[in-house]
Parts: C-alpha cells; structure tokens; sequence
C-alpha cells in the first residue's frame, strides 16, 4: 500500500508491507523520500517519526543538491571531480601521447596532448565516463533479466538534461544517463532495474510501484 505525506514542501512516499521496523531512505540521485513501514501502523505515527527525522532528510538532501550544482568545469588542476559518488581532484598531465584518464588514490589523472583546450578536455573525461557505465551495465542486466523475467535488447548511454534513464518497451532498448558514473554505483543499479521493469509496465502506475518494490525494495 502506498501513501504520500508532506512536510514542509518536501513529499514523503510511504510504503506499507509485512515487515517489523520503520525505515527511511534519502535515495540519490534525485533525494526522493521513502518509508517503508509496517502494515499496522497508521500514518499520523509515520508523519510524527519523520518530522523526528525532518532535518536529517534536509542535510541528506542538500548533499545531494551540492553534488548536483557543479559550477563549470575548467579542466584545471586540484578541481573536484565525482566517480561513483566519490569526490576526486583533478591531475593534468600534459604529454605528447595518446588522452588517458584514470582514478589514482584521490586523484582522477587526465593525461592530454599540449595545448588541448577546455572542450576537448572535456569531451575526453565525458567519454571515460560513458566507458565506466559501459563496462559496468551488462553485468547487472545480465543480473536482473532472469530475476525479471525481462530481456533488454540493447543499451545506450548518452547525457541527459532531465532523465537519469529512459526505455523504448517496443525495441527492448534502455537509455542510461552519462552523469550516473558520478552517482554511487547503488544509482546505477537502481536506474537499470527501474528502465527494465518499464518492460513490464511501460507507465509510472501502481503496478510499476509494484514490481519496483518486488525486486528493488528499500
């Protein structure tokens, strides 16, 4: 059973299920409020633990507005960089060989040619970037399609404005946001089985909450 609370402009979801203990999630990438609460209890007890929890959810969710809100990126170094949620500087290594990046300690390393301008520099890390969920992405479809019982055609990986993931139920393909590789890789995951129950049920209806909280649940 599903429910929604708001407090303070922030909404909460709640979803009621056979389990024993309340539980409260901030989920990135976007800082959408869960609770998953036992069957018994009535909602003005779940509004009255997250109110307890009210500012908890703020901080969870302003870290996750701050990761958001990089200002433009330079290129240069000792700027902060995200990997799977982690924060990195950023090495520039200028070298007469082929572009190279790679995650050294704290360190992103982004080796280019003399001279590379900001846009070319920009273009290498963002196709390193795509390479990571690229090399991640069929492990977990191959994870959930018999756990599904869905099968995923193929994938696509490019940058999005609004979307984290989109899918085409007709084709059999999913699209996965660029950006994901500076999310934890919980995100991915996340995103991946979300596109492929959208082979199940195209729309954002109660069934696909559902099959969401089946094979995904907080």
């Amino acid at each position: 059973m599903a429910n929604t609370i708001e407090l303070g402009g922030i909404v909460v979801t709640v979803i009621q299920k056979p389990i024993k203990n309340i539980h409260l999630s901030v989920n990135p990438p976007d800082g959408k409020v869960r609770i998953s609460a036992p069957n018994h209890m009535n909602l003005e007890t779940i509004r009255s633990f997250a109110i307890s929890k009210l500012e908890w959810i703020k901080r969870s969710q302003k870290k996750l507005r701050d990761q958001e809100r990089e200002t433009p990126r330079e290129y240069t170094d000792w700027e902060s960089h995200y990997v799977w949620g982690r924060c990195y500087f950023l090495e520039v290594i200028e070298r007469e060989a082929a572009p190279h990046v790679e995650v050294k300690h704290d360190s992103l390393v982004l080796q280019v040619r003399p001279g590379t301008d900001v846009g070319k520099k920009q273009a290498i890390v963002d196709h390193w970037y795509r390479d990571q969920i690229k090399d991640i992405t069929p492990s977990l479809i191959q994870k959930w399609e018999p756990v599904m019982g869905v099968k995923v055609a193929n994938f696509f990986i490019q940058r999005m404005k609004t979307r984290w993931g989109s899918c085409n139920p007709t084709s059999g393909n999913i699209r996965l946001n660029t950006e994901l590789a500076k999310k934890p890789r919980e995100c991915l995951e996340s995103v991946v089985v979300h596109e492929m129950a959208h082979l199940i049920e195209p729309t954002h209806n109660h069934h696909f909450t559902a099959i969401m909280d089946r094979f995904m649940p907080l």
